[in-house]
């Protein structure tokens, strides 16, 4: 593997992206196909780093009942009162799966300030106001400053917000690896785009056995 591109164990950090109830239930306001399959990986995921101490960051979005701090094309239906992901509702909380304990809740005030919300000892909850998880966000500091320098992306709907983050990443020259088991929404030639820009694209028992010391298979790219 290319030693540029080559992940790193020992920097590593998890991305859990927009893995909230209102996109994941089955029959939420917002669901996304195939994100609740998805949540169990997430969530062996979550475990493998948690039992390593390596750091966690599952950013949300949260949507304003005004509509004030929603993307436009789901802006009109928020203000005509429609919600989903709503400051401090059931819908906008992580998933069971990714959670570090039941009682856990997202902060919703403190998320919309800007804050990171820790919920564990190297676990957070961040806001994010558009799809990609780097854009107007605390993140890029937040992970300098742990000393992280790869990212595994998991989450809710490739197409957006996953594949979004995925490029604003490595346009800032983190080592990057998705894991296609544990993203909804992926399809095969965009695997095959991401892969092309030096993303590792593996499955949860590979990032699992990687953690442990195994070794890391990219699958091939089609190139810039």
């Amino acid at each position: 593997m290319d030693r540029y591109v080559e992940p790193n164990p020992d920097g590593a950090a998890m991305l859990s992206i927009d893995v909230q109830r209102d996109f994941t239930d089955p029959g939420a306001p917002a669901e996304i196909p195939g994100t609740a399959e998805a949540a169990p990986a997430m969530g062996r995921l979550a475990r493998a780093f948690r039992e390593r101490s390596r750091p966690i960051v599952h950013v949300v979005r949260l949507y304003r009942r005004d509509g004030s701090n929603v993307d436009p094309c789901r802006r009109a239906a928020v203000e005509a009162g429609e919600e989903i992901v709503a400051p401090g509702s059931d819908g906008a909380e992580l998933v069971s799966e990714l959670k570090p304990s039941a009682s856990v809740r997202l902060d919703a005030e403190a998320l919309l300030s800007g804050e990171l919300q820790r919920l564990d000892d190297a676990e957070w909850a961040m806001y994010k106001p558009r799809w990609g998880a780097f854009y107007r966000t605390p993140l890029a500091d937040h992970l300098e400053a742990l000393s992280v320098d790869t990212l595994v992306v998991c989450g809710c709907n490739f197409p957006n917000c996953p594949r979004t983050t995925v490029y604003e990443a490595s346009e800032r020259d983190f080592r990057v690896v998705l894991v296609d088991d544990a993203v909804s929404g992926t399809y095969e030639r965009g695997l095959d785009e991401v892969a092309g820009i030096g993303v590792v694209v593996v499955d949860t028992d590979e990032v699992i056995d990687w953690l442990a010391g195994g070794p890391l298979e990219a699958v091939e790219g089609a190139g810039p």
